[in-house]
């Protein structure tokens, strides 16, 4: 899927201080992006660079220290069900099955119980769940936990989705599934994704662009577009090449 013109997120000039014990920590410095309608973005870099920090700042969760992110030209003042995050650890409620979880976000912008349950539904279908559908969290392996968690997001109508590593404690043929999935999910509905992961293989996997980040504190020192046609094959000689582009640039920082 080829991004839509015109930027719907711009980060600009982003800098995050935090206190701590020790005194203010940065954790960004001067972080600019623009992000394009149905752009699929992976951040890469070490552990610390600021990534789930810049994440979170788009998501409204925390706010800059100096500089602002714009969604549609608008301030991001705080959480909205524009925006959704998929964490790591699922963040689904145990309490509730899939579908009450799927549910959610639509009953609390008050959506009729009917039209919730078809949207709840139609998602569950989408992600292969049927059988599942009053199944809780506790009784779901962690790829279809994984599957809800996007799913959830997607009832919620969000136009951009914030993944946050969110197949790294997966084995690595549910990894592989997930990944297509997610690309089938991404160029269906006009998703915009910026995705966290560590892994060079996965960004080149799913991204139109790797923004390269580095530690001491967080900035963005490259944008590496991937020009690759979908589906990818690891195995390609332009895929390796684009790898050992990216392994290299990584440890010379």
């Amino acid at each position: 899927m080829d991004a839509v013109s015109g930027p719907i997120l711009h980060i600009a000039a982003v800098h995050k201080r935090f206190a701590g014990a020790g005194g203010e920590v940065e954790a960004l410095r001067a972080v600019s992006l623009t992000v394009a309608r149905g752009e699929f973005i992976c951040l890469i870099g070490a552990s610390g660079c600021g990534k789930s920090t810049l994440l979170r700042l788009i998501g409204g969760f925390e706010t800059p220290t100096e500089g602002e992110v714009l969604m549609d030209g608008r301030a991001v003042a705080g959480p909205g069900p524009e925006r959704g995050m998929v964490f790591q650890d699922y963040g689904l409620f145990p309490w509730l099955s899939v579908r009450r979880n799927i549910e959610f976000g639509p009953a609390a912008r008050g959506l009729a119980a009917p039209a919730r349950r078809a949207l709840a539904d139609r998602f569950i279908a989408m992600i292969g769940l049927d059988r599942f559908a009053d199944a809780y969290p506790h009784q779901l392996s962690g790829g279809m936990k994984q599957r809800v968690a996007i799913a959830r997001v997607l009832a919620n109508d969000a136009a951009v989705v914030l993944m946050d590593e969110p197949f790294g404690a997966l084995d690595a043929m549910t990894r592989e599934r997930l990944q297509a999935e997610l690309l089938g999910l991404w160029a269906s509905a006009g998703l915009t994704v910026l995705f966290v992961t560590h892994a060079i293989e996965e960004a080149i996997l799913l991204a139109d662009r790797i923004v390269v980040m580095t530690p001491g504190p967080g900035r963005i020192t490259a944008e590496i577009p991937v020009d690759l046609p979908r589906p990818r094959d690891v195995v390609s000689a332009e895929f390796n090449a684009l790898r050992r582009e990216l392994g290299a640039l990584l440890h010379s920082r």
